[in-house]
């Protein structure tokens, strides 16, 4: 598997002649001490940098091994950028064990960490997720990848999770007791599982040579690396490559870093923030004792591709209060989702977008209605941070009741039956923001309307000749699966379709709106098929009575 190497000793020379020959810069007393510190992992924004120390007295298990390592943090002050004192995290972060940040999201929001953990209790070798909560971390809960434990059988072993929450690179041996490990891919699933690990290839994974400690740029495309492969400069280097598509397989031909970076020693564990004009790694180039935690200014060749980080928070909409929300991000048009975030606790989220594509970017949370914000980068720019706030507006309040909703809040539904025959009018008078449902069906994926469907839509008609004055909303919605961007475009197309046949029967255009939600407004739990199939669904909403 591990080929086409020696092409590396070439590249080299040309590498570290193009490179700029700027000096590393220590982090200082407040971040490294006398103790070795490794393993650098920052946040998108640049402000929130973990690492790990080993050896100091303060580590859990520092009295049982000496050498045991810990998580710790440091904070960037932004008006003096000077960064704060160097703070040991809490638990469930640190706990007697050989402890490590492997990614921290783009809001610091979540991190992977080592070791496999089931509600907080460590069940063996792997990766989990912790979550910001209100109170403190949330417990760790181990990523479940399709056959980890039989593919696993290194001595070392990591990760690393793109920007995008939903593409994990990691490490390890298929060889029992190796030293020697290869770098994989493996993707999250629709049912929040991950497929099994599939190597980089050949370009990356070299035979018999070790490459690990894999970061991904938040470009999405530009990978670093250590690897102890011919054509370095001493026992591991830091490599870069960029990916050539989405096989995740086809890579251009790694790059050496170059000797500002990479030592005679062992260099691994390379960091950056989403502006990528920085650098972080572990080095014993003017330390202060062992390895210390530095960064240095990248040349232009040594950078990823610019990107947007997008900033913002989740408000209610009605009460104006913070609050989390899942967030995800889809290209426009099309329905591939690009990836994934989440809010924390106050409501504040970052993500980061690559340049070249329109994304929607949209929140959701139970019982609020999703809410969706467009976000053209298409144009190609420099980094830039770009803030958005975000409202969700609840499904059931009692602050909605005058817009067609009860005194609890809830909707007011009307029987199409009932509606047409008068029945119930004078105890339920028809009201605007009053909601109608239509028995229509459609195949599937399509948007022609079946034959037998045209009694029921008839029943509208009837509905609206008998009332000249109704002006409707007419809306069509779908479950979640297909893909957001895909559904709300299906969704528009169904009503349209619905739309266009009251028109034929001679109402008037201008007494009809029409408008796809898509997976937006659910009904019920769309988990099960059951409530899946309520969510499908062709409803109009009365306007004007």
């Amino acid at each position: 598997m591990r080929k086409n190497i020696f092409l590396n000793a070439l590249i080299l020379i040309a590498s570290c002649n193009a490179y700029a020959q700027t000096s590393v810069e220590n982090l200082g007393n407040q971040v490294n001490s006398i103790y070795h510190e490794v393993r650098p992992t920052i946040s998108a924004d640049g402000r929130l940098l973990y690492f790990v120390v080993e050896g100091n007295p303060a580590n859990s298990k520092f009295k049982e091994d000496k050498k045991a390592q810990d998580i710790w943090y440091s904070v960037l002050d932004t008006t003096t950028g000077k960064w704060g004192a160097a703070i040991h995290a809490p638990a469930p972060l640190n706990d007697l064990r050989e402890n490590a940040v492997f990614w921290v999201s783009p809001d610091g929001n979540r991190l992977l960490i080592r070791g496999a953990y089931q509600n907080g209790k460590f069940v063996g070798r792997g990766v989990s997720m912790v979550t910001k909560t209100e109170t403190g971390w949330s417990q760790p809960q181990m990523l479940k990848i399709k056959d980890y434990d039989r593919m696993s059988q290194d001595i070392y072993s990591g990760a690393f999770l793109g920007n995008d929450g939903k593409t994990l690179l990691l490490y390890f041996s298929e060889e029992k007791n190796s030293y020697l490990n290869d770098i994989y891919v493996s993707r999250l699933t629709d049912n929040d599982e991950w497929t099994r690990p599939e190597s980089l290839g050949e370009t990356i994974n070299t035979e018999n040579y070790d490459e690990l400690s894999p970061t991904l740029a938040a470009d999405g495309t530009t990978l670093y690396f250590s690897s102890d492969r011919p054509g370095g400069l001493g026992e591991h280097d830091i490599w870069m490559a960029k990916r050539l598509d989405d096989s995740w397989k086809k890579w251009s031909q790694p790059i050496n870093m170059g000797d500002t970076i990479n030592t005679a020693k062992w260099d691994a564990y390379f960091a950056l923030d989403a502006n990528g004009e920085y650098a972080y790694l572990a080095t014993t180039q003017g330390s202060l004792g062992g390895n210390d935690i530095a960064k240095i200014k990248l040349s232009e060749l040594q950078r990823p591709k610019t990107v947007v980080l997008v900033y913002g928070q989740v408000f209610n909409a009605i009460t104006k209060e913070k609050m989390s929300a899942k967030l995800f991000y889809d290209l426009i048009p099309g329905e591939t989702s690009e990836g994934n975030s989440i809010s924390s606790p106050d409501g504040s989220f970052k993500v980061t977008l690559p340049y070249g594509k329109k994304y929607s970017l949209r929140a959701s949370a139970d019982n609020f209605f999703s809410v969706l914000d467009t976000l053209d980068l298409v144009k190609m720019g420099s980094y830039k941070e770009m803030h958005r706030d975000l409202y969700l507006t609840p499904v059931d309040t009692g602050l909605l009741a005058k817009m067609g909703r009860d005194k609890d809040g809830n909707e007011i539904r009307r029987d199409l039956d009932s509606l047409e025959q008068g029945i119930g009018l004078d105890e339920n008078p028809i009201e605007p923001g009053q909601i109608v449902g239509i028995k229509i069906l459609f195949d599937f994926a399509k948007t022609i309307i079946r034959a037998e469907s045209y009694t029921e839509l008839n029943k509208v008609v009837n509905v609206l000749k008998s009332n000249p004055s109704m002006e409707i909303e007419l809306s069509a919605h779908t479950d979640k699966i297909g893909g957001y961007s895909k559904n709300i475009i299906l969704s528009d197309d169904r009503a349209k379709s619905v739309r266009e046949y009251l028109l034929s029967k001679g109402i008037a255009a201008g007494r009809i709106v029409s408008r796809g939600y898509g997976e937006t407004k659910p009904v019920a739990n769309n988990n099960t098929e059951a409530g899946r199939q309520q969510n499908r669904r062709v409803e109009f909403k009365i306007i004007r009575k």
